[in-house]
């Protein structure tokens, strides 16, 4: 049966910074990444967890969007 390798979204590659380009594996108790566009390729024992993982748009820290004071408006009628 075939390895089945799967892409990692929105993973930027640590060599050639595309996005979308890794693809993961893991075969023999040894977790495999690579990148489709260049020739980066890293190679992890399963059992150590605490290895930090790749960044991507859906880990990362949101920032909490800058919020301005509210002020009231009064419109004014043109006809008074």
């Amino acid at each position: 049966m075939a390895i089945q390798k799967r892409f990692i979204a929105g993973a930027i590659c640590p060599r050639c910074a595309e996005m979308d380009r890794i693809r993961a594996w893991e075969q023999h108790g040894i977790r495999y990444r690579d990148c489709v566009s260049c020739d980066f390729f890293e190679q992890l024992p399963i059992e150590d967890e605490a290895l930090p993982e790749l960044e991507t748009r859906v880990n990362r820290e949101r920032e909490e969007p800058h919020r301005d004071d509210l002020q009231t408006v009064k419109i004014l009628d043109p006809k008074a």
